[in-house]
């Protein structure tokens, strides 16, 4: 599948980082290209909540914003 613009929304935003919540069926979001549809909305180190694979086995993973160059995003899993 691919990205679709109507399952990502702002939760909060404040000092020009955006909380995104991000929901989708697809199993993967971190494919080459898959968020370069919102490059000109989102920011570096802006945080996505992302509930992946919902049609088959749920999972909630948080990632963030590494960079955005030339309107190529690129994120990676948050890891503590």
């Amino acid at each position: 599948m691919a990205y679709t613009a109507a399952n990502l929304s702002v939760l909060a935003y404040a000092n020009s980082f955006t909380l995104w919540h991000y929901k989708t069926a697809d199993t993967d979001v971190t494919t080459t290209g898959y968020f370069n549809n919102t490059a000109d909305m989102m920011n570096e180190n802006d945080l996505i909540i992302a509930n992946i694979d919902t049609g088959d086995t749920p999972e909630t993973i948080f990632y963030i914003v590494t960079d955005i160059t030339a309107g190529v995003v690129t994120i990676a899993a948050f890891t503590a």
